[in-house]
């Protein structure tokens, strides 16, 4: 299901693009609405895509790669369950999107902190 929308694959290909090609997030900023949100549990609640663009960082510096488990994508959002290898285990992520116009307008994350902090995410 990520492969129907444009959007979704060019998050992912984003998260797994690696950090020297992410450089400050000039791919990942034009994917997200002006009015961005993020909810997660480490970030709280972020607003605002170029807030977002820095904090998503950690995240790509330490994932090493993704299994998907799940997708379900429509025109206004879309829920994607999946493990993210990092450099010390794999922890299990659940990500809700809601579109507007083809963008991303908001990310609620769920994962365990806890787990995400020692398998070595930042």
């Amino acid at each position: 299901m990520i492969d129907t929308s444009a959007a979704l694959r060019s998050y992912y290909a984003i998260l797994l693009g690696g950090i020297d090609r992410y450089g400050e997030g000039g791919e990942l900023i034009p994917l997200l609405a002006e009015n961005f949100t993020f909810d997660g549990p480490l970030a709280g609640q972020v607003s605002g895509a170029d807030r977002f663009a820095r904090g998503v960082k950690g995240f790509i510096e330490a994932v090493r790669q993704i299994t998907f488990i799940e997708a379900v994508a429509t025109d206004d959002g879309a829920a994607v369950l999946y493990d993210a290898v990092l450099p010390s285990a794999t922890v299990r992520f659940a990500e809700f999107f809601e579109f507007k116009d083809g963008i991303i307008k908001t990310i609620r994350l769920h994962y365990n902190a806890a787990d995400y902090l020692a398998a070595g995410g930042h």
